[in-house]
């Protein structure tokens, strides 16, 4: 059975996401680790991925920067990919290679751990992520927590389960200091 894998991106010190047009949001794409990520591990990590799963506003905004920012290195891997939008309001999905899954979340996701190993990378977004958890869905927790105290942004934990164990996997420090976490879910 495939495993479920949320990947957080830009998460700060304080526990909260970057939003869009923020100070963190700026601090964060002025890395090299966003503007230009070319970790081979992580790279080959995101091409083995079975699936690429996302909520609506999280497929609308990376859809559309992968499919015109085509030298990405994220869109080589994304644009061909397989991918899953997670959307009861979504009526068609253009981006080349999307499903569109508006049933039951946790019957979806039952469907596509089905048929073998791998992995199913779940990009967001926060609404996905919370419902996920509430289901005891996700199998691993990976956060990229960047060096910053954001104080405006979005907090990912809010209405979850209030006992949510974790067990740390791996833990790993970019040269500009984001620490690269691991998480799998204490079964």
């Amino acid at each position: 059975m495939r495993k479920l894998i949320a990947t957080v991106f830009n998460y700060s010190l304080d526990g909260l996401l970057a939003d869009e047009g923020t100070d963190f949001w700026k601090f964060c794409f002025g890395l090299p680790e966003n503007d230009r990520p070319d970790d081979p591990a992580y790279l080959d990590f995101l091409r083995s991925a079975h699936a690429h799963v996302m909520g609506r506003a999280a497929y609308e905004s990376i859809s559309r920067a992968m499919t015109t920012a085509t030298d990405h290195p994220f869109a080589a891997i994304l644009n061909p990919g397989r991918k899953v939008v997670f959307s009861r309001t979504l009526q068609t999905a253009d981006w080349a290679g999307t499903t569109i899954a508006s049933g039951d979340t946790r019957e979806e996701v039952d469907r596509l751990r089905l048929g073998g190993d791998g992995h199913i990378l779940v990009w967001g977004g926060v609404g996905l992520w919370r419902s996920l958890m509430r289901l005891d869905l996700l199998d691993e927790l990976r956060v990229s927590m960047f060096p910053y105290i954001a104080g405006e942004g979005t907090r990912l934990f809010d209405g979850v389960p209030s006992s949510y164990r974790l067990d740390l996997v791996s833990s790993a420090t970019s040269d500009n200091g984001i620490l690269e976490l691991r998480y799998r879910r204490h079964r």
